[in-house]
């Protein structure tokens, strides 16, 4: 299958990228690059539409497509789109892949300090004027896909990403910065109103899961109202505030029976939940199947060992 129908200069940049990645990332799943902030995503089958995470992230994808379904918007990112996520994010992704051509994409988790730091050297103001947008996708133009190829040059050795690897990264969010996607991370940035202060609470719902959590401390937290904060919470998430809390701790109890080979009564504990009952009805209703079948299937998806333990 093919997914590129683009310019040939462009063609040629897409193959570049996959054959470095390919490279970087010989197995599927996510794969740790020698920096800490970049990592890979490689998928050699197809996956139907699955609940997935989002860290504030650049996410270009080199060979394959990606669409995300977030409430009653679609966004594509493939060879010829990247996506920007400016906040914590829970969606729904599908991914179209095979053997013959897996998806590769690499993935960059945004460091606000360094985006900061490059707007304030570009002498560009923070947009205050409008909510920015929590997720975008726009055209991968050739001034980024070059800086991409760059960075994923340098970690092919581990003495050039170390080296150079902060600089690369600083020129890919100078190319964000400077393109289409521009307003959305400058208003992301913005250290004032709803935005500003929904990210907070998101970042403690982040950090803090397991705790006990009720919207009114939440909001009395980042110094708004409760309707307040309800209303502009959902606005940026599109979801409640308990049920963002709810899909993060589901989210984490899945990575921990897949990578950790604990079982869902101990997922399920660890995550936050008192009722082990109560967890395996809400993960079912979640991501459509039982704690245990959907880490098999993850682990199957993923080409992964069973886990040891994995039961209940």
């Amino acid at each position: 299958m093919t997914y590129f129908t683009g310019q040939p200069g462009a063609e040629i940049r897409r193959r570049k990228m996959a054959a470095l990645i390919t490279q970087l990332a010989p197995d599927n799943g996510y794969t740790q690059s020698a920096l800490q902030d970049v990592r890979f995503l490689r998928s050699d089958v197809s996956i139907q539409q699955t609940p997935v995470l989002y860290e504030p992230s650049i996410v270009i994808v080199c060979q394959g497509r990606k669409r995300g379904f977030w409430g009653e918007e679609i966004f594509l990112y493939d060879a010829q789109h990247f996506l920007v996520v400016a906040v914590p994010l829970p969606f729904v992704s599908q991914t179209e892949a095979s053997q013959q051509e897996p998806m590769l994409a690499v993935a960059l988790r945004l460091d606000f300090q360094v985006l900061a730091d490059v707007l304030m050297t570009l002498e560009i103001p923070v947009s205050r004027g409008s909510m920015p947008v929590s997720m975008t996708s726009t055209p991968l133009d050739d001034p980024l896909g070059e800086s991409v190829i760059r960075l994923l040059s340098a970690l092919q050795s581990p003495q050039e990403a170390r080296v150079l690897g902060t600089g690369l990264i600083r020129e890919i969010y100078y190319r964000v910065l400077t393109g289409a996607q521009s307003a959305t991370l400058r208003a992301a940035l913005a250290q004032q109103g709803h935005f500003a202060q929904v990210s907070k609470a998101l970042r403690m719902l982040q950090m803090r899961y397991q705790a006990r959590f009720d919207v009114t401390g939440l909001a009395r937290e980042v110094g708004m109202s409760v309707a307040a904060f309800h209303a502009h919470f959902k606005a940026i998430t599109q979801m409640s505030p308990m049920q963002y809390l709810k899909s993060v701790r589901l989210h984490q109890a899945r990575l921990l029976m897949v990578r950790g080979g604990i079982s869902a009564a101990a997922a399920s504990a660890e995550v936050g939940y008192e009722s082990p009952s109560q967890f395996s009805r809400e993960f079912k209703r979640f991501f459509g199947r039982s704690p245990v079948q959907e880490a098999l299937y993850m682990q199957e998806i993923l080409q992964l060992s069973p886990a040891v333990g994995l039961t209940g």
